[in-house]
């Protein structure tokens, strides 16, 4: 063998094998078994089943999952919740991933679900958040249409704890900014493509979808981080946390899930909705 075929083949032994290549494919099918057991076991059985034991929801306020729904009385044959994924999202590692699209309540479509899903050392999928805002689902794919799936990252991330401490200081420059002009403080972060939701306007990815949902919002927003994780590969994570504002005089509070995805240019949002909380009575 020559020197420059045994250099190659060295070369080649040395080279790093490939990750195959992943999609949000295994999300969807955890949130289509999430969905089926809703039906067939009821909202309270199904939500405990396939939930991490440290998920979360806002009842309006953040809540365990597994710490409240217990105790709470199981579904009676009451009206059915329906749900299907439309869009769907996955860390180049494969343990993060998120899905959403419409669900209707006795037939009657309510608005858009949220769900954020991480992987367990079992391989099997647990959901840590799930909510979604009252958008109008009216003219979105049929059940059972093939989502569209955003695009993994190609860029190489940190170590999960370097790279969720860029999340956390892009989270508080975010918050600093809204303080001042928000819809401007978004679009600084927004990655092409972005979905922003929470009003009732129907979610879209487009600019024009994007400005029409910023429009919705006050001037100013105050934004408090409240947690959050970020895939293996540091190039997803999660977060949540206090949103509060004032419209027509009268201060309103809720709650931020956003979705961010580490890109050419630094962290971006492609996923941010704020939940606004029943006024307090």
């Amino acid at each position: 063998m020559s020197k420059a075929a045994l250099f190659a083949l060295l070369a080649f032994a040395a080279t790093p094998t490939m990750a195959a290549p992943v999609d949000p494919a295994p999300v969807v099918a955890a949130e289509r078994a999430f969905a089926v057991d809703g039906l067939a076991l009821g909202v309270r059985d199904a939500f405990l089943k396939h939930s991490a034991a440290d998920a979360i929801v806002f009842q309006p306020e953040v809540q365990k999952v597994h710490e409240t729904f217990p105790g709470q009385d199981p579904d009676q044959g009451g009206p059915p919740l329906v749900w299907w994924p439309l869009w769907a999202g996955i860390a180049r590692s494969g343990d993060l991933g998120f899905t959403t699209g419409p669900y209707s309540y006795d037939g009657q479509l309510r608005g858009y679900y949220f769900t954020v899903w991480k992987k367990r050392p079992d391989g099997g999928w647990k959901w840590v958040y799930d909510g979604g805002p009252p958008s109008d689902a009216v003219g979105a794919a049929a059940q059972g249409s093939q989502p569209a799936y955003l695009a993994v990252s190609s860029t190489k991330g940190k170590y999960p704890e370097a790279a969720f401490a860029d999340v956390r200081k892009a989270e508080a420059d975010l918050a600093v900014a809204a303080k001042v002009d928000a819809a401007a403080a978004y679009k600084s972060v927004l990655a092409p493509g972005a979905r922003v939701a929470g009003s009732r306007a129907a979610p879209g990815n487009t600019p024009d979808a994007q400005a029409t949902e910023l429009a919705t919002r006050t001037k100013t927003i105050d934004l408090a981080p409240l947690g959050g994780d970020v895939s293996v590969a540091g190039d997803l994570a999660w977060t949540y946390g206090d949103a509060a504002w004032v419209r027509d005089g009268q201060g309103r509070q809720g709650h931020y899930v956003r979705i961010w995805q580490l890109g050419p240019t630094g962290w971006r949002l492609v996923y941010d909705m704020i939940l606004t909380s029943p006024p307090k009575a």
